[in-house]
């Protein structure tokens, strides 16, 4: 759907938008009945507070994000069903109010997924509830009456950091999905580079998208793919695009949309390593790390980075990413970002200068004195 549009499915976002309170109609003036400009400006809204892309049009991420959003806590009956989990914004208010209360529910993501469920199971079991992972009117009347005596204090970002730190620095044995987000024939060379600089130093990479295939399966096959796989970490190649010529540059994304509370703190860690290690080496535009909703960085259940190489409408940029030189470059710099984000801050080195291969060389001779 877009600016002109009408129909029952253009009345339905109108409702929608109005229920979040995005979209207002003065006294005595009435509401739009076509996708006006009015709805345009909700549904930007809407999407900037969401994570999504902002285009102003309500495509199958929209307007699915629009319907999980009309739920509220206590609206239905909450359980995990595998391959097809409810989601929605009174998933999400489960999860923070049981983060709040000390309970473990994996990322704030708004999915009932394994360990929302395995969460639910924890808190009845604590409130003499029978544990069947199931959130209805018991465990919501259970909820009702407890208050969370703190709130605040990033429990999920510090549970994150001692996940770092008990993996360990070294590479060696650890798994990295590569993702490409289209076939242009760029990006599949990008994500073979990477993938041999790192099985090169042990790591074990899985590529989501053959060379040969003309396009990729959609996001959410792909994250399926990675959580198969179990990955430790996803990177996801992109070439952006713009009307402006002009605009240039590269951007990394991670998972979380405009309440930091949403935010995946090791997705944004890795953001932030693979977008100063790109910038530091290739001298790019830094057009910094912002969070995302998309569907590669909601599902998966590990750190994901969605890197944005550059512009494909810009001519410089194009030039650049067509040097194979270049591309060497950037798989470089996403190779030393994924090590360096497994090293503790007395390891790490500046950024644009670390050697992963003679780094792993000082483990081994480290290990070997030992």
């Amino acid at each position: 759907m877009r600016p002109g549009d009408a129909g029952p499915a253009v009345s339905q976002v109108i409702s929608l938008l109005t229920g979040l309170g995005l979209l207002e109609a003065p006294d005595g003036v009435a509401g739009p009945s076509s996708y006006d400009d009015r709805v345009e400006l909700a549904v930007r809204a809407f999407q900037q507070q969401r994570g999504l892309t902002v285009d102003g049009r309500v495509g199958p991420s929209t307007f699915r994000r629009l319907d999980e959003a009309r739920w509220r806590l206590g609206d239905r009956i909450l359980t995990h069903r595998p391959g097809n989990l409810v989601a929605g914004d009174d998933v999400y208010a489960l999860q923070s109010r049981l983060l709040d209360l000390g309970f473990t529910v994996g990322r704030l993501d708004g999915y009932f997924g394994t360990e929302t469920e395995a969460g639910v199971r924890e808190f009845q079991r604590n409130f003499g509830i029978p544990p069947d992972g199931t959130c209805g009117p018991a465990t919501l009347k259970a909820l009702a009456r407890l208050r969370p005596l703190v709130s605040g204090g990033a429990p999920n970002a510090m549970r994150a950091e001692e996940w770092i730190r008990e993996s360990g620095p070294h590479l060696g044995g650890k798994t990295v999905v590569v993702d490409v987000t289209s076939g242009e024939p760029i990006l599949h060379d990008l994500a073979a580079r990477i993938e041999g600089r790192l099985v090169a130093i042990g790591v074990q990479a899985y590529l989501t998208t053959p060379r040969w295939a003309a396009h990729p399966r959609d996001e959410a096959e792909r994250a399926a793919f990675a959580n198969r796989a179990g990955a430790d970490l996803v990177v996801s190649l992109a070439l952006d695009s713009s009307d402006n010529p002009d605009a240039c540059g590269v951007a990394a994304y991670f998972f979380g949309d405009a309440d930091p509370q949403t935010w995946s703190s090791a997705g944004e860690r890795l953001a932030g390593l693979v977008q100063r290690e790109v910038v530091a080496r290739t001298g790019a535009v830094d057009l910094r790390c912002h969070p995302k909703t998309w569907d590669l960085l909601r599902r998966t259940r590990m750190p994901a980075v969605h890197l944005d190489a550059g512009y494909r409408t810009h001519a410089g940029d194009l030039a650049r990413l067509e040097d194979p030189a270049h591309r060497d470059v950037l798989a470089a710099a996403v190779v030393v970002a994924v090590q360096r984000f497994y090293l503790s801050p007395d390891v790490d080195a500046a950024t644009g200068v670390l050697d992963v291969r003679e780094l792993r060389d000082s483990f081994e001779q480290g290990a070997g004195r030992a």
